[in-house]
Order: C-alpha cells, then sequence, then structure tokens
C-alpha cells in the first residue's frame, strides 16, 4: 500500500513540516505513475454537458523535476448524440515543476512550506497548439493538517489565442487516505482547487472564478472506482448567466486502471 500512495505523489503524514531530503542525490526520490480513467460528467460547467471521456492521467518525480499532466479524449464512440459531437476532441494539460531545492542545493524549507519550485502549466484545445493557456510562477509542497502535503501554486496566465496576460491563478492539490479497510484496499479525499482572477475585462465577462472537485474513492494496488463532486463559481471568466451556465455543481464517476 506504501507503494500505491508513493505512486499518487502524497502521502498520509502529520502537519509537521521537514524540509525535502537530498542528502543521498537529487534522483532519491524519483519515481512515476500512470493510470486510465474511464470518467463520465453530469452537467459539467460551463454549459451543463453530460458526456463520457477516457483520461490518460500521469506523473512523477526526476530529479530537480516534478510532473503532472493528462489527456482526455471525449466521445469515445463517436456517437452524434452526445454533448461533445462536433466539439474538440481533445484536451491537454501539463504540468512540470522545478525543484529550487534540489537546483540549488540549498534547503528552502520554513515553516509549513517543505520545498519550492518553478511551476508552470500548459493547456491545449483540439490539435491546434497555438491556441490555450500558458501559466508559470512559484510553486510549493505544504504540509496542512489532516491533509498533510499538497501542493501550491501561484501563476501568471498567458493566454495564446489572444497572445496577453490575463490575470493569475492559484492552484492546490490533495490526497489523504482515511479509511483502510482489513484487504489492503483504503478511502481517500482527493481533489484540487485552480482559481483565476485579476482577469481583464476585455478577455473575461467576470473578473475571477473557479472550481474545486471533491473527490471519495476506493483504492487498491491495480484499480480505483470514484465520485466527484465539482463546485464551479463563473468558471474560466465567464459570468454566471440564464443563456450559458458557469456556476453551480456538476458530478462525476470514474474507474480508474493504474499501470
Amino acid at each position: 500500500m506504501k507503494k500505491t500512495l508513493l505512486a499518487l505523489g502524497v502521502l498520509a503524514a502529520s502537519a509537521s513540516a521537514t524540509a525535502a531530503d537530498y542528502s543521498n542525490g537529487i534522483h532519491e526520490n524519483d519515481y512515476k505513475w500512470m493510470q486510465f480513467n474511464l470518467m463520465y460528467a453530469f452537467d459539467e460547467l460551463p454549459g451543463e454537458s453530460s458526456h463520457d471521456y477516457l483520461e490518460m492521467e500521469f506523473g512523477g518525480r526526476s530529479g530537480i523535476f516534478d510532473l503532472y499532466g493528462y489527456v482526455d479524449v471525449f466521445n469515445l464512440t463517436g456517437d452524434s448524440s452526445s454533448d461533445k459531437a462536433g466539439e474538440d476532441k481533445m484536451f491537454m494539460k501539463f504540468a512540470p515543476r522545478m525543484s529550487l531545492d534540489a537546483a540549488t542545493g540549498y534547503d528552502l524549507s520554513f515553516g509549513p512550506v517543505q520545498e519550492l519550485y518553478i511551476a508552470s502549466e500548459m493547456n491545449f484545445f483540439g490539435g491546434n497548439w497555438s491556441d490555450g493557456l500558458q501559466k508559470w510562477g512559484l510553486g510549493s509542497d505544504v504540509m496542512v493538517p489532516w491533509l498533510g502535503k499538497i501542493g501550491l501554486n501561484l501563476y501568471g496566465v498567458y493566454d495564446m489565442d489572444v497572445k496577453d496576460w490575463n490575470g493569475f491563478q492559484i492552484s492546490t492539490n490533495w490526497f489523504k487516505p482515511f479509511y483502510f479497510l482489513d484487504n489492503g484496499t483504503f478511502i481517500s479525499y482527493q481533489g484540487y482547487i485552480d482559481y483565476q482572477f485579476g482577469m481583464k475585462d476585455e478577455y473575461a465577462s467576470a473578473s475571477h472564478g473557479g472550481a474545486m472537485y471533491n473527490g471519495i474513492y476506493w483504492h487498491s494496488d491495480r484499480y480505483s472506482l470514484g465520485y466527484g463532486l465539482k463546485a464551479y463559481n463563473d468558471v474560466y471568466g465567464i459570468k454566471d448567466s440564464s443563456d450559458f451556465k458557469s456556476s453551480g455543481v456538476a458530478h462525476y464517476i470514474a474507474a480508474t486502471y493504474k499501470f
């Protein structure tokens, strides 16, 4: 079970922070993981779309680099009645971070902050690599009560569609096993928050907005099953209206195979 938690990149731990340990070299903490998630979204916002998709999710650590990413493929069967029919077939997110502690050889931890990073995130829609968002900023691993280690990043957002900077984003993610069964499987609370603010009037109808995903998942070493509730508020800077809904909740179900 310890191997499973390491593969997901988070350990259940106490709230007292300790510095990242590179005493035996920068590759001491290396790991990697990959999984396929078969998903269905109910009333996903913006636009209240219900649809299936396959997600290839991956991550890991190699030396000074930390990586998280996924590729979503929508409407797997090509159903013409799907909410995603005629829409972009793919969405990609890559979020590499470079450890400042490992790169400089200095212990930069303080208080609950365990490690600091140069953080980035790249989002691409469909097959056009000139569309999407690039985000650059400062990242960290932070120890918090009960949840243990979380990722916490602050980015400036560059919109490749309009070739201009457009506000900021704060993001966090967590993975907390909280109930262990006798057969070695466990239940986790896992999720993330992505919140944008300071968006410009010429590019967004709302200056701030975002989403929070709250998942309850059962895990074994090879499989997981889960339910997620995602809460939205003017997501992507789209002002909620009766014509186009961008605030509210959506529901997700997921079945996962871990490689």
